[in-house]
């Protein structure tokens, strides 16, 4: 397992839209009722991107087996344009997501390939993020774990993060809440 920065024209953008779709699929789905329609936006969304810190996870044959998105000390506030309904899921993690601060690592997503899940990648994947915030001299590792996902949060409780806050937004009947949770180093 190996991994290197995302380059939309040398990797498969629409397996890499897809995992990101993976990771939060309930919002997608509220606001695209369809998957298909959710991965072509995302797909545009990211057709851009030019991060250090977007990595795709690949397997010794080079294929996309998952993906890593982390911030350092800053959670950047941009909003998606291209699609006004990823303008919307913007809009609402900016209410439930983990505050960084000054010597903070965030993991914003990690996603997994399901065919490769249960093989403890997901794991070595945030124990290697664990590892380079401590290279780096870094206080904390942060993350969210959705309300919905309590086998994600269990994994975070497991690998030692601690839920130090609950955000939570609601309008009528949609609900989306999220743990902050963080690893002191």
């Amino acid at each position: 397992m190996k991994y290197e920065t995302f380059n939309p024209k040398r990797h498969d953008i629409l397996k890499v839209a897809s995992l990101i779709y993976d990771v939060d699929f309930r919002t997608f789905d509220l606001f695209f009722r369809d998957k298909n329609k959710a991965v072509k936006a995302i797909s545009k969304s990211i057709a851009d991107e030019d991060l250090d810190t977007f990595k795709v996870i690949l397997d010794d044959e080079n294929n996309i087996i998952g993906i890593l998105i982390y911030y350092i000390s800053k959670f950047p506030k941009k909003f998606y344009i291209k699609s006004f309904r990823l303008f919307l899921i913007d809009l609402l993690d900016y209410f439930v997501l983990c505050d960084v601060g000054e010597g903070d690592l965030y993991i914003a997503d990690v996603a997994i390939d399901e065919s490769m899940r249960g093989q403890g990648l997901g794991r070595k994947v945030l124990e290697d993020v664990i590892n380079h915030a401590k290279s780096r001299k870094l206080n904390r590792v942060i993350l969210d774990a959705d309300f919905r996902n309590i086998k994600a949060k269990n994994l975070y409780e497991k690998i030692g993060f601690k839920e130090f806050n609950k955000k939570r937004v609601k309008i009528g009947k949609f609900e989306r809440g999220m743990y902050n949770m963080e690893l002191k180093l």
